[in-house]
């Protein structure tokens, strides 16, 4: 069969499932449907509907588009089965029932941004970052019933750079991610493809996960992590959805709501009380923690928008009395 004759399903949500979608497009592949999340309600009275990036994109190139509200609803899966696909693909959607991801003939395949069988589940980028990881990837492999533990078919790793926080490694993935997609179902129409079960990859090594991340989350704990682990953190979670903490003065003021976008460290040895402010009240914010200083150098305060540390001390009046919780 040639790739012009394949009819595929392509399922995706946020940007980092238009990379692939595009690819597929423009390598002239027969997309014969997308299917995507419903628009989402936004402004003060959800008055509205805001589209997502792949449906975007996807109406931009004129592709027919299904927005179901449940997979399982009996009229999305008439609609979905008489597209009569030949293969689906899946790139940051929802978890699919049987009924939808066992219909095409040669399977369903899912592009998730890690290591498989490493980091199964929604924010793998994320907590490759937090836990200090030196290299990820992405994988394509054949959807079953558990999430994210299907034969694996592909992978490619890159490094993930001292320096990179949560953006820069989802761009470059994303833009792998493409390729890797396109590369896998050349494999699967040329009938090369031999999956490997992830249960026979790295056994008895201990498997890490990557679950869902909320606010909570993204508390800093200044007690229980050290000077690598605090700045692993903020990276994990910057652009978004940002590692935050309170600063306040004195115990029983209102505090101050602060998000924390890029840092560097400062290892040193010294008595100060973890998350102490250290600061001259114009160039430098740094927090002691054990290991040394979090040096803070882009943040975010509530109501504000997001600048340099040097912007805010030269706006507000942060002295050494200062602590963060």
């Amino acid at each position: 069969m040639e790739k012009k004759d394949l009819r595929i399903v392509y399922m995706g949500t946020p940007d980092f499932a238009v990379e692939s979608l595009k690819r597929l497009v423009e390598g002239g592949y027969n997309v014969v449907g997308v299917i995507t999340m419903p628009d989402k309600p936004m402004g003060r009275h959800q008055e509205t509907l805001q589209p997502s990036a792949v449906k975007k994109y996807a109406v931009e190139q004129g592709l027919r588009i299904l927005q179901p509200v449940s997979l399982k609803d009996p009229e999305f899966i008439e609609e979905l089965r008489s597209l009569q696909a030949d293969l689906q693909i899946v790139v940051a959607f929802r978890m699919l029932p049987e009924v939808v991801w066992n219909m095409p003939p040669m399977g369903t395949f899912n592009l998730h941004a890690s290591l498989l069988p490493q980091y199964r589940g929604a924010a793998p980028i994320n907590w490759a970052v937090i836990n200090g990881e030196k290299e990820t990837g992405i994988t394509t492999f054949f959807l079953k019933h558990e999430i994210d533990t299907g034969a694996v078919i592909q992978q490619v790793r890159i490094p993930i750079l001292e320096t990179d926080n949560v953006g820069d490694v989802h761009d470059k993935l994303m833009m792998l991610g493409g390729q890797l997609v396109t590369d896998t179902v050349d494999r699967i129409l040329d009938g090369t493809v031999k999956a490997i079960p992830q249960e026979e990859m790295e056994p008895g090594t201990e498997l890490k996960p990557a679950p869902k991340i909320f606010k909570e989350t993204c508390r800093i704990d200044w007690e229980q992590k050290n000077l690598e682990q605090l700045y692993n953190f903020v990276r994990g979670l910057s652009p978004y959805p940002a590692a935050w903490t309170e600063l306040l003065r004195a115990e029983g003021e209102k505090p101050v709501v602060m998000k924390i976008y890029q840092t560097a460290k400062e290892s040193a040895v010294h008595s100060m009380k973890t998350g102490a402010v250290c600061t001259d009240g114009k160039s430098y914010l740094k927090i002691a923690v054990d290991g040394g200083f979090l040096v803070l150098q882009e943040i975010q305060i509530s109501g504000k928008k997001r600048m340099p540390v040097t912007d805010f001390l030269r706006g507000a009046r942060i002295d050494e009395n200062y602590f963060v919780v």
